[in-house]
C-alpha cells in the first residue's frame, strides 16, 4: 500500500512539474489570449445581456491572469534557486545535500528538513554548554555526510 502511495506521489509531482512548465510558457499565454479573443468576438457573446457579457470579460481576464502569474512565479522561483545554489556552492562548510533542492521529491525534502531540525536542536544544546569553533566544525562534518 505504501508503495502505491509513493508511485502516485511521484506521478503527481511529475504532473505538477509539467503543468507548471506549460502554464508558465509564453506560447500557452498566446494560445489562451487567442481563445479569449475568439470567445469575445463570437456572435453568441454579442447576443447576451450586459451582465453575462461583463461576467465573460471578467472570466477571460482572470483566465489570462493565471498564465501571467505562473510565468512570473516561474521566473522568480528559478532565479531564487540559482541564487541559493550559488550561495551553497560558494560556502565550503555547507552541505551539498541541499543543492538543487527544487528537483528533489517531497519525501526527500521532508527528510532533509527533519535532519536540519535535529541539527538546530543539537546546535542549541551545544550553545548552552560552550560553543567553540571545533564543535561547529564537527557538526558541519556530520551534515556533509548526509
Amino acid at each position: 500500500m505504501k508503495n502505491i502511495y509513493r508511485q502516485a506521489e511521484r506521478g503527481f509531482e511529475k504532473l505538477t512539474s509539467i503543468a507548471t512548465t506549460i502554464l508558465g510558457n509564453s506560447i500557452t499565454f498566446i494560445i489562451a489570449l487567442g481563445a479569449v479573443i475568439f470567445w469575445l468576438t463570437n456572435k453568441q457573446f454579442y447576443t447576451q445581456d450586459i451582465h453575462s457579457s461583463i461576467g465573460d470579460v471578467i472570466l477571460g481576464v482572470t483566465f489570462l491572469s493565471l498564465f501571467i502569474i505562473q510565468k512570473s512565479f516561474s521566473r522568480f522561483s528559478g532565479s531564487l534557486h540559482l541564487k541559493v545554489n550559488e550561495l551553497v556552492a560558494s560556502h565550503e562548510p555547507a552541505s551539498n545535500a541541499v543543492m538543487n533542492a527544487e528537483e528533489k521529491t517531497e519525501d526527500e525534502i521532508i527528510e532533509l528538513s527533519k535532519e536540519y531540525a535535529e541539527l538546530a536542536v543539537q546546535i542549541k544544546k551545544e550553545e548552552k554548554k560552550s560553543w567553540t569553533n571545533s564543535t561547529r566544525q564537527k557538526l558541519v562534518k556530520k551534515i556533509k555526510k548526509v
